[in-house]
């Protein structure tokens, strides 16, 4: 097996740093972004990947900045690594870094590049109403999720899929991924293909902005959307001067027309009108400064009105 150099961050990457090891590959250093306050308490805590690579006892090093940090330079050129393993690391990679290692800096990239390159593959697959994805072993380049791709894999995404949902399937399908990946590498058996940039999309770093629902958007896509932006932004609107979240909701195409931006019950459901008379039934919603409810909690304590806008 061969010395290995992992770079990586959230809990994305986790499975792949646990099956190279199990599979016998010497991590001979793991690099991860530095403690950071978070949750309520704004607490001072370790990333998914640091918490693993303690359990695992090996070497962790947390740099503030890669680029021009000798240190750091230094030590990953006494470790000599045949790759370097990068999964959500959350730092752009330095040309010396990409240089070092004989089988280049391998990239896990979740989504089938050229589509979605970017902060937010999985988000963005969903929100725009994709129904397969999946993921990418590819060499990093000076580019944006623009390497060389070495091998891909399928994911289906399913209609009630959130972004929480599907984020462990790729992860998991990821990490096998790198495995053969870095097996057929030392074989000479991959051959590398180069991006076709014509089909390259976006999937840029969620804004909270981007879940402030558009009513002028079809049902579906509101639907899609909602789905892709959990757990952050989410879907989000104003009822009454005071901020709406919709926590879950399905599409309703069975409703008869119901006015964009206005709430309508029937038959003990609470509907949401999109653009074209399309509609989505809201489940589980949360008003500001309470706690998340149930429709029918809603209709009972607020009791809305068809003529009422929301937004």
């Amino acid at each position: 097996m061969i010395d290995l150099v992992f770079c990586g961050t959230p809990a994305f990457a986790v499975p792949t740093l646990e099956k190279l090891v199990a599979a016998g590959f010497r991590v001979k250093l793991v690099v991860t972004q530095p403690d950071r306050p978070s949750g309520r308490g704004m607490e001072v805590a370790a990333s998914p990947v640091k918490r693993i690579a303690l359990a695992l006892d090996l070497p962790i090093v947390q740099p503030d900045k890669i680029r021009s940090n000798d240190e750091f330079r230094r030590r990953l050129e006494s470790i000599a690594p045949q790759a370097t393993i990068v999964v959500g690391y959350g730092r752009i990679i330095p040309q010396w870094m990409i240089d070092l290692p004989p089988l280049g800096n391998i990239n896990l990239h979740a989504s089938l590049l050229p589509k979605y390159r970017g902060a937010a593959p999985i988000q963005w697959a969903i929100a725009m109403g994709e129904t397969v994805t999946g993921v990418t072993t590819m060499r990093i380049d000076a580019g944006l999720d623009t390497g060389d791709i070495l091998l891909q894999s399928e994911e289906r995404i399913w209609p009630d899929d959130t972004a929480v949902t599907l984020a462990p399937r790729l992860a998991q399908t990821g990490a096998e991924l790198m495995i053969a990946t870095l097996a057929e590498l030392q074989r000479g058996s991959i051959q590398p293909t180069p991006q076709d940039n014509t089909k390259a999309t976006l999937a840029a770093m969620l804004k909270r902005d981007d879940g402030l629902i558009d009513f002028s958007r079809s049902a579906l896509d509101a639907y899609n959307r909602l789905r892709g932006f959990q757990p952050w932004p989410g879907a989000f609107t104003k009822f009454r001067g005071k901020m709406l979240h919709i926590h879950a909701a399905i599409p309703a195409p069975e409703v008869a027309v119901v006015a964009a931006a206005h709430f309508t019950i029937e038959n003990e459901r609470l509907l949401l009108g999109f653009a074209n008379g399309t509609a989505l039934e809201v489940r589980e919603l949360q008003l500001e400064g309470k706690k998340r409810m149930s429709a029918k909690d809603f209709i009972n304590g607020y009791r809305p009105r068809d003529e009422e806008k929301l937004g």
